[in-house]
């Protein structure tokens, strides 16, 4: 416990002190002046009780004007959320009405909204590349205008997703080293309190390596929770004149989920994408905060003051 201004602390305990004094000399002059008129100088335990309280209610007072401050551990949701939305051409597939990316991003939205502001929330869209469309930021306003701008384009990369993601979070390019080269993986630091959600129907054609990329993130602490938009059975799509057949490959993502102790969810209809965000293991994190104590302390002198005109009035049938 801190107090902004201490030397009111030993105020308070001068004050103490001399108000006990003062009470032992009153108490001493009473006495006296009843011994002297020829009454009974007996008194038990009982009498000094309410004025020792009215002592301590003046005392707490002096303290609480000290404004002593705590440091106590808030338990919260926090850290940083990374939404990594896959923009691919297959991601126009209807087997999710009304399409895979039009239900994730209407899912998404609902996500965003219902998280609190000590949640930093970006967004990442990945076809064969992949690009950050947000910054991780507590105003949400900024990531849902980002959600609802995207749109498909191109193959998917889900390795490239993830250092995409991974690049926002550190704030440093991250790149997976040349595996000819036998280099070592960057140092990317702990960021436990971060979350990546990997939406895709999970059909990567190509870029780094995702599982390698997943390790990566799980080095740094970063947590991969992904999410299969799409039917096994798949549908068709049209690119270019050209019919081709899409459906939801699970095996990549739940490899890249268990990669980071994450976990893989299948949403193959947008109610349940929706019902999958109240599942995501987010970080709960806490956060020291301090808390002043002032009103605790008077709300703690009043208390005793009131006890102690209560035993007065019931003791002696007034307040002395």
């Amino acid at each position: 416990m801190t107090f902004e201004y201490p030397m009111l602390i030993v105020g308070a305990a001068v004050a103490l002190v001399v108000m006990l004094l003062a009470y032992r000399w009153l108490h001493r002059q009473r006495t006296k002046a009843l011994a002297g008129a020829g009454l009974s100088t007996k008194a038990g335990l009982r009498r000094h009780i309410p004025p020792l309280v009215f002592v301590a209610a003046l005392t707490v007072l002096l303290v609480g004007a000290a404004r002593p401050q705590a440091t106590v551990r808030t338990p919260r949701i926090a850290g940083t959320v990374i939404l990594a939305f896959d923009v691919s051409n297959s991601m126009t597939a209807d087997d999710v009405k009304p399409t895979r990316l039009a239900a994730a991003q209407e899912a998404a939205i609902g996500f965003v909204d219902a998280q609190p502001d000590s949640v930093n929330i970006g967004v990442v869209a990945f076809d064969q590349g992949a690009i950050t469309t947000h910054q991780p930021a507590e105003g949400h306003a900024t990531a849902v205008a980002a959600i609802k701008q995207l749109h498909t384009s191109g193959s998917t990369s889900l390795g490239q997703a993830i250092l995409a993601s991974l690049t926002t979070i550190t704030g440093k390019a991250v790149s997976l080293p040349d595996a000819q080269s036998g280099a070592p993986a960057p140092d990317l630091g702990y960021w436990g309190s971060a979350t990546i959600i990997l939406l895709s129907d999970g059909e990567d054609t190509g870029g780094p390596d995702a599982l390698a990329a997943a390790d990566l993130a799980a080095k740094a602490g970063v947590h991969i929770e992904t999410i299969g938009v799409g039917t096994v059975e798949g549908a068709t799509i049209e690119v270019d004149g050209y019919q081709i057949a899409t459906s939801l490959d699970e095996d990549m993502l739940t490899q890249i989920a268990t990669t980071t102790t994450g976990s893989y969810h299948r949403a193959d209809n947008a109610d349940a994408i929706r019902n999958t965000y109240k599942k995501l293991d987010l970080r709960l994190t806490s956060k020291p905060e301090l808390m002043e104590l002032t009103g605790a302390a008077v709300g703690t002198a009043i208390l005793l003051l009131t006890i102690g005109g209560l035993l007065m009035i019931m003791w002696y049938g007034r307040i002395l």
